[in-house]
Parts: structure tokens; C-alpha cells; sequence
């Protein structure tokens, strides 16, 4: 068998090939039936084998391997494949995490909109110090350390006005803890 697969390889014999696929086909086709494959999909996975060994024949080295362990090996990989790709589970429209959000209706934009004026007023209300202190941590995501370098200030100075404006903007959101 060494023999075909070398003149499949060397020639592209496609007597040789014929002789290869009806001797190893069947038996291929067994080996994956044992190891799980309906008839079906054995059969599937047989074709695309034989393929495979038609086309990668150049690759064939007789000193690696006899050639019924090469193509055994290509048709364990493509059932592995196989497998692989048969396990993947279909995507379920109704899936609560596949579904997109709702769009916020009138009622709750308009609550968004209160939302904001009041935390802009809120905001609004704090000293200087506090409040370009706490935009530039929210809103700008800038570290604290790098808020006391750009300020000139300690790190603590930063950490300190950052509590004591959260603390007063939630006294005056209503939020208290």
C-alpha cells in the first residue's frame, strides 16, 4: 500500500488512488463508525479523507509512517473536526443575551433628563475645588494621581475633595447612605 500512495504522490496515479480508496475507504469507515460516527457522517468524513489524501499525497514520507497510518491519521483529525463543529450550538433568537436592549421609552428619557439637571445643578452647587476635581476623575477618567500633579495638590488634598463632594452631591440627589 506504501507503494500506491508513493505513486500517488509522485505520478498523481489515479489507478493507484482507486486502488488506495477502495482498500482503505470501508475500513477508514469502520474505525470512525467505532468511534462514534453514525453511518453518515463516517461517510462525510471518509470523502473529505481520501480527498485530503489526494491532494496532501506529496506530503507522504514512507520513512515517517506506513501509509495506513498516515490517512488513519487524517481521518482521526477530520473527525475531531467534525465533532468540533457539530458541538457548536445554534444561536437561539430568543436567548435573553442575544436580544438588544429596548430602547428607553418617553417616560424614562424624560426621567433621564431630570436626572441630569439635577446631578448639573448638584454639580453646579459644589465649591471650585471639589467640583474640577470630580469632573476630572468621572468625566474625564483621569487617575487621582495624575488629578494631584496636574493641580499641584497632595494625593490625599484629591482623594479628600473627591468624598466630600460625592458626599454633597448626594445629600443633594436625596442619596444619602
Amino acid at each position: 500500500m506504501d507503494q500506491l500512495l508513493v505513486a500517488v504522490a509522485t505520478t498523481r496515479d489515479r489507478a493507484a488512488f482507486r486502488e488506495l480508496f477502495d482498500y482503505f475507504a470501508p475500513r477508514i469507515k469502520s474505525f470512525l463508525m467505532r468511534q462514534g460516527l453514525d453511518a453518515q457522517a463516517a461517510e462525510d468524513v471518509v470523502q473529505e479523507a481520501m480527498v485530503r489524501v489526494w491532494q496532501k499525497a506529496h506530503q507522504y514520507d514512507p520513512a515517517k509512517a506506513r501509509a495506513s497510518t498516515w490517512m488513519f491519521t487524517i481521518a482521526r483529525n477530520l473527525r475531531v473536526d467534525f465533532l468540533r463543529k457539530s458541538k457548536r450550538p445554534e444561536p437561539n433568537a430568543d436567548d435573553p443575551a442575544l436580544v438588544p436592549d429596548a430602547q428607553p421609552g418617553g417616560f424614562a428619557l424624560a426621567a433621564q433628563a431630570q436626572d441630569a439637571a439635577r446631578l448639573k445643578a448638584a454639580l453646579g452647587d459644589l465649591p471650585d475645588e471639589q467640583r474640577v476635581v470630580l469632573e476630572l476623575s468621572f468625566f474625564e477618567e483621569m487617575p487621582h494621581p495624575e488629578i494631584a500633579e496636574h493641580l499641584g495638590i497632595p494625593l490625599g488634598t484629591v482623594k479628600s475633595r473627591i468624598r466630600l463632594a460625592l458626599k454633597r452631591v448626594r445629600s443633594e440627589l436625596g442619596e444619602d447612605k
